[in-house]
């Protein structure tokens, strides 16, 4: 039977317990063999036994979990990729579309709006405050997860700021820009850089969380924002989900799958094969067009570790995996990518 790894830091010792068990019944019944990973950097000569019996390896792990990175597991996934075992998502492509950078890369596309990317000190502190006198910006330190090196900056005259936390609007605070700028030149580099956007008004509105498997869209998440708002008294709501049939999302729908994903492969130089059998592609709400229309804007891809995610997902994954090994077999040796 074909294995398939899915590789988590999750310690849980079977599928029962897991928050992949969805996904592994979706893989089961496709007549596929799923099998736990849990990674760790002093395990890791196991993991790469584990691996390297796979077929395929499913990896759910963030940049960045307690204080450890995970350099050594993408030198890892890259070697059992070398070998023949198809990784998702592949490190090289989580360096191309998993990072806030992707919004400035792609900004031709018009789904990123005013998005600039600032690879240096020299470059943020040259070009930030001019934008920053047109009206308020959020910025994004280019790899991170759940809001973390995420601020609004709205300038105050007279070389102050009022500063804004995703992690904590409750503590907005007034500082000279260059105070601010300081500090970010300090982590420019751990940080790989920092993303500019213009600061979207319809942010109150919520976000829509697009899942995707490959090219396909899998369904919904939809959830009111409180993060870089005004403080207020009003707790952040759950996210819901829904499938891909959800009405109210099928003009977004059809501008991701066949407009903006086919785009965003020709930009970043990828094959449709290469992009994550699960991610995600967070959207807020874009002034209306002209004929009165919802336009929309993103503010985040993310492809390390996409979860929870809506019931239909786990199926879509199955689904583009066979599809994906069946054409890696039809290709025979060296025919994957």
């Amino acid at each position: 039977m074909t294995r398939i790894a899915v590789v988590s830091r999750d310690t849980t010792p079977d599928f029962g317990s897991s928050r992949f068990r969805a996904v592994a019944e979706a893989l089961a019944a496709r007549g596929l063999e799923p099998v736990l990973c849990c990674y760790d950097e002093a395990r890791e000569a196991d993991s790469e036994r584990l691996l390297g019996d796979c077929a395929a390896a499913l990896v759910w792990v963030n940049p960045e979990h307690e204080g450890r990175f995970r350099a050594g597991l993408d030198a890892l996934l890259r070697r059992v990729a070398a070998k023949g075992v198809l990784v998702s998502a592949h490190p090289d492509v989580i360096d191309r579309m998993g990072v806030k950078a992707v919004l400035a890369d792609t900004r031709e596309i018009g789904w990123s709006g005013d998005a600039w990317f600032y690879p240096t000190a020299e470059t943020l502190r040259r070009e930030l405050p001019a934008r920053l006198a047109g009206g308020p910006r959020v910025l994004k330190q280019n790899r991170g997860q759940s809001g973390l090196g995420v601020w609004r900056v709205e300038s105050l005259g007279g070389g102050c700021v009022r500063v804004v936390a995703a992690t904590d609007r409750s503590r907005a605070r007034e500082c000279a820009l260059d105070d601010f700028l300081a500090e970010r030149c300090l982590e420019i580099d751990r940080v790989g850089g920092f993303v500019d956007q213009a600061f979207q008004r319809r942010l109150s509105d919520g976000m829509i969380r697009c899942y995707m498997s490959g090219r396909r869209l899998a369904g919904f998440g939809w959830q009111k924002v409180r993060a870089l708002l005004d403080p207020d008294a009003e707790p952040t709501p759950p996210r819901t989900y829904s499938g891909a049939a959800d009405p109210r999302f099928q003009g977004l729908r059809r501008q991701i799958e066949d407009v903006w994903t086919p785009e965003l492969l020709r930009l970043l130089r990828l094959s449709e094969d290469d992009l994550p059998l699960l991610w995600d592609a967070d959207f807020l709400f874009g002034p209306a067009d002209a004929d009165g229309r919802d336009t929309f804007v993103l503010c985040e891809i993310n492809v390390c570790s996409v979860s929870p995610m809506p019931a239909e997902t786990p199926e879509v994954i199955a689904t583009t995996l066979t599809d994906r090994l069946a054409r890696r077999l039809a290709a025979g040796p060296g025919g994957g990518g």
